[in-house]
């Protein structure tokens, strides 16, 4: 009986395949927008990849040099739909430092308040995704659920649920509302309860838990190297947050934890995100507590100059999706000569390959739901 057994090594060699290209995207449903992923399969592994993107260029920056610094708002809005308050923060505080000139301290606190609230529902937006990557319908149905309360702040905020218009040269649009300071707390209140019950859902789900965990490690010294920011730099071990390393607009006076973990898989990068939330309603909480502090009385705006000197200015935070910067070149008219975005979802999309390989094709869109992908401020 002991003739008839096949060596193993005998076997791998009759089943021997070629190795064959697959092509996903754009309009798979795993990429979360028009970009493709090139993945070379042999058999059900992932043996190399090739991500490619630049469907949705827009020409976004040359347009810029023809429009006004105020008339740019509302484009910086359309970079990211779901990250509109970052980006149009981080525009008008590149201008700001381009002019020289500080804002008032109430601005920069409503500022930090309006982010974290864009950093909850772009979160959340993720998560709905996930949920769905992932084959549970209800997880996105809850998230959605708890997503549409921030949005619902956006609109009692400055009057627009995604594209918001609400940072402005100088401060921002209007001062926090009667509405916005009622229910402000009451939400995040409520929406770290309800947080718990979408965490359990997933984390009581085995098929959920074992396509993340112990899949795609990437190392601390590797996401350095290849330039992964944001959570899932923070989910490799790579302990930086710009909040907190390199503050703007009053966040360093304010009292929060940059949650990092060592492991480097999916799963790890999955629950930075969700650390982010919780933390993101402490920073509320403080920053709602400063603006009341400082009453209704207190500007919350400065006039600013139509034209900005000749000269550049630099200006970096953190998005939800990780470091985004802005380079500005100045001439000294009312319009910019230059305006250079840097994405972090550019940089990341470029570790596609590396979180591809070696894992079973199905298992890829579990594995780059976790880059959360925004084509809009990647291709702009």
């Amino acid at each position: 009986m002991s003739d008839s057994i096949v060596p193993v090594k005998e076997i791998e060699e009759k089943m021997d395949t070629d190795k064959m290209w697959v092509i996903m995207g754009p309009q798979h449903p795993f990429s979360h927008g028009l970009w493709t992923l090139k993945v070379q399969l042999d058999g059900e592994i992932v043996t190399d990849a090739e991500p490619i993107v630049g469907y949705l260029h827009r020409g976004w920056e040359k347009e810029t040099e023809s429009r006004e610094y105020p008339k740019i708002i509302p484009m910086a809005d359309r970079l990211c739909y779901c990250a509109s308050m970052t980006y149009t923060h981080l525009y008008c505080m590149t201008v700001e430092k381009a002019l020289g000139i500080d804002i008032p301290e109430k601005a920069k606190y409503i500022r930090m308040v309006a982010d974290e609230v864009c950093r909850i529902q772009s979160h959340l937006m993720w998560l709905a995704a996930v949920g769905t990557d992932l084959g549970s319908y209800t997880v996105f149905l809850w998230s959605m659920r708890e997503r549409e309360f921030f949005l619902d702040l956006n609109v009692k905020l400055c009057g627009a649920r995604m594209t918001t218009n609400y940072p402005r040269i100088g401060g921002v649009r209007n001062d926090t509302t009667e509405l916005f300071d009622r229910d402000i707390l009451r939400a995040v209140d409520r929406f770290e309860k309800a947080l718990w019950d979408i965490i359990a859902l997933i984390d009581d789900s085995s098929i959920f838990v074992s396509r993340m965990k112990g899949i795609s490690f990437i190392n601390r010294e590797t996401a350095a190297n290849i330039g992964l920011t944001g959570p899932a730099m923070r989910g490799c071990g790579v302990d930086f947050d710009i909040r907190r390393d390199d503050p703007y607009d009053n966040y360093d006076k304010v009292d929060f934890e940059v949650p990092v973990l060592k492991a480097g898989d999916s799963y790890s990068r999955y629950m930075i995100r969700i650390e982010e939330m919780f933390q993101s309603c402490e920073i509320i909480r403080q920053g709602v507590a400063k603006i009341k502090a400082l009453g209704k009385n207190a500007p919350y705006r400065v006039k600013t100059p139509s034209k900005v000197p000749a000269g550049t200015a630099f200006a970096r935070l953190e998005d939800p999706r990780g470091e985004s910067l802005m380079y500005l070149v100045a001439d000294g008219t009312d319009r910019p000569y230059r305006l250079k975005v840097r994405s972090p979802i550019f940089t990341n999309v470029s570790s596609a390959r590396l979180q591809s390989v070696g894992v079973r094709i199905a298992d890829v869109p579990a594995v780059l739901a976790q880059i959360d992908m925004c084509l809009g401020e990647t291709d702009r």
